[in-house]
């Protein structure tokens, strides 16, 4: 049970013999000149919906954080250990980069549970709970709205979700300046695992659309 998963040591024999070996120089660029990726991507850490493989990304390239919902909290300077913030506060202060998307995707465990009856919900004193409570607000008249069938529910708070995260990253005072002086921008994008679909949030209408190919 110890041993480290063989699947693993395959995939890293193939990457050291394969992109590695045809990328040796700019990997090693990257290692004496540090990294200085523009955009950076706030995704959920579902396994089927990897940023740097949905926008065919190489090293570098991209600064991904992931998290359950791939949600966004409210600026909260209050002493406690908060990972994404962090992220994002090295991401705008420390790297520069100019482009925040917050990528959201079809068939979302999180926003699955967020949308369970109250019995069904994650116990509220457990981590997923009081993680996926940051979007209770918006969750609750969507799971009331009955005319809608569980997927149509799912899909529209999905959306929804990736929306309030914008609206809490505006909320970072160095995100907020930075947005406003025209130096940093932010998106909302929404991946479809079945289809491989990706729909763009309009900025002024928050609506979703696909982009032309």
């Amino acid at each position: 049970m110890n041993r480290f998963p063989p699947f693993l040591l395959d995939g890293y024999r193939s990457f050291l013999s394969g992109r590695y070996a045809s990328e040796n120089q700019r990997y090693r660029r990257l290692a004496e000149h540090g990294q200085q990726p523009t955009a950076m991507v706030i995704a959920c850490c579902d396994s089927r919906a990897a940023p740097e493989t949905v926008f065919d990304c190489g090293p570098g390239e991209l600064f991904v954080l992931r998290n359950v919902a791939n949600l966004v909290p409210p600026f909260e300077p209050d002493g406690g250990r908060h990972g994404t913030s962090a992220a994002i506060e090295f991401a705008v202060l420390s790297i520069g980069v100019s482009h925040i998307v917050v990528m959201g995707h079809g068939r979302c465990g999180g926003i699955e549970a967020a949308l369970e009856t109250e019995a069904r919900r994650p116990p509220a004193g457990d981590f997923i709970g009081k993680w996926m409570s940051l979007v209770e607000p918006v969750a609750a008249p969507i799971r009331a709205d009955q005319s809608r069938s569980p997927a149509e529910r799912q899909a529209t708070l999905e959306r929804v979700a990736i929306s309030r995260s914008i609206a809490n990253l505006r909320r970072f005072p160095y995100v907020g300046s930075r947005e406003a002086e025209g130096r940093l921008a932010l998106h909302g994008a929404w991946f479809d695992i079945a289809t491989g679909e990706l729909w763009i949030m309009d900025a002024d209408t928050g609506e979703f659309s696909r982009p032309d190919a």
